[in-house]
């Protein structure tokens, strides 16, 4: 064991001095009064991403989707240039990509090819972006799919519990909203709404243009200049983060035929840009660890626990099992919860997890795109896109202490939501906790 902690702080350290000479190449600038983001690869590989900021803050509940709808239309309706099947046969055959995804705090339009076919792929992003069809019969195709989708992602339990979580946590914000959107929201959209809808939004105040690929800057600036072109300024904007805190503990319930009951909590996290921000990232990692010891190896009461630590606008703890007995799992939940908030967590667990941590994040961030999407989130939800390369240099600083605090700090009062049999499950547990309940069996 020693061995192999050895050699991933061998791993980081090494990753960390090639991080640093990368920020010495690594650049900002900004064009036409968008910031563009230039991280040079190393590679021949180009993956440029333009950022639409605001995601679910930038409609209302009742049209939950139109955006995620929109960035599906600029691949799969053509452009008024090239028809769908056109457009995609000119990116096959120099095997390049371009496409849009929508999230809660962004959407991104992403471009990626081999260096020497970006004079080839780039006309072709352009004209995804600023002129795209909105044909009605595609249109009318990519809706009837993306019903499909919504109706299979219902069905599957562990993304049922998810959404059910935010909209219960959540309800009355912006977080609530579900960026695919719901059957009620996507069945009444058409073409022509969403076109409007996308170029309303489409706006250099609320775009980012990252850049990783060995580029020269003056190229950069000339594309970016032609695909900012004929896009208007707009009215500033700004993404707004909230702080999410549940007062008491709540219990909400929709009964299902499933095979297993689902539970979920959900409860406070430090926003991205915060000074607690990587003490309670690497606090829930541990967490995450201890919780599936005690939750599947010690009692056997489910097959994959989870806890993570949602990041966004709206950063949120969140808690996930699947058991036959949640009685039994809110009691083992309850105490190890209270017994890291007694002790906190030794030196060895966070020295462990801050080389585990710092080794998984180089180790996901080798590809040209997860590298820029990690320089957008870092951006867009820190205000800082520079962090994504000191990473390494802030977590090593963490202190034991730190961590523990940060833990102690935001884990409390938990909205829990469930579904599946709910005759067997008792929301007084949930709600009044299980510990020093002399009138409490599962306790004991």
């Amino acid at each position: 064991m020693k061995k192999y902690i050895y050699l991933l702080l061998i791993a980081a350290a090494t990753t960390s001095a090639n991080t640093a000479s990368a920020q010495q190449k690594a650049y900002e600038m900004m064009v036409d009064g968008v910031k563009v983001i230039v991280q040079p690869s190393g590679n021949d590989i180009v993956e440029i991403q333009t950022v639409i900021k605001g995601g679910v803050q930038n409609y209302p509940a009742n049209k939950a989707g139109i955006e995620a709808m929109a960035m599906n239309a600029l691949n799969e309706c053509g452009t008024l240039k090239h028809d769908k099947n056109t457009f995609k046969n000119q990116l096959d055959k120099i095997s390049a990509a371009v496409y849009g995804v929508a999230t809660k705090n962004y959407s991104v339009i992403k471009v990626n090819c081999i260096k020497t076919d970006l004079d080839i792929a780039w006309p072709l992003y352009v004209e995804a972006i600023t002129i795209p069809k909105f044909d009605a019969k595609e249109f009318a195709r990519i809706k009837q799919d993306q019903l499909t989708q919504i109706k299979a992602a219902d069905s599957d339990p562990d993304n049922a519990i998810d959404k059910y979580a935010d909209k219960i946590a959540f309800n009355g914000r912006d977080y609530a909203k579900d960026p695919d959107g719901t059957a009620e929201s996507i069945a009444p959209l058409t073409a022509e709404e969403t076109k409007n809808y996308y170029h309303s939004i489409l706006t250099r105040s609320r775009m980012l243009i990252v850049v990783v690929a060995d580029l020269d800057r003056a190229d950069i600036e000339a594309k970016v200049k032609g695909l900012l072109g004929t896009i208007k300024q707009g009215a500033p904007f700004a993404l707004k983060k909230s702080f999410f805190r549940a007062y008491k503990n709540t219990f909400s319930s929709e009964n299902r035929q499933l095979a297993t009951n689902y539970v979920e909590g959900v409860t406070s996290g430090p926003a991205p840009g915060t000074p607690d921000f990587d003490a309670f990232n690497v606090a829930m990692r541990i967490f995450a660890d201890k919780h599936f010891l005690d939750i599947r190896t010690n009692n056997g009461l489910s097959y994959a626990p989870q806890s993570w630590f949602s990041v966004g606008s709206t950063s949120v703890a969140k808690f996930s099992v699947s058991t036959t007995e949640p009685n039994k799992y809110i009691a083992v939940f309850d105490k190890l919860v209270d017994r890291i908030k007694r002790e906190g967590f030794n030196n060895a667990e966070v020295a462990d997890m801050k080389v585990t941590y710092l080794t998984g994040f180089y180790y996901k961030n080798e590809t040209n795109t997860a590298q820029a999407g990690s320089i957008v989130a870092n951006e867009v939800l820190h205000n800082n896109w520079k962090r994504s390369l000191t990473l390494a240099d802030d977590v090593k600083k963490l202190t034991p202490t730190q961590v523990s605090d940060a833990f102690r700090k935001y884990i409390g009062n938990i909205v829990w939501v469930y579904q599946g049999d709910t005759k067997k499950v008792n929301p007084i547990l949930f709600t009044n906790g299980t510990l020093n309940k002399a009138d409490n069996p599962v306790s004991h």
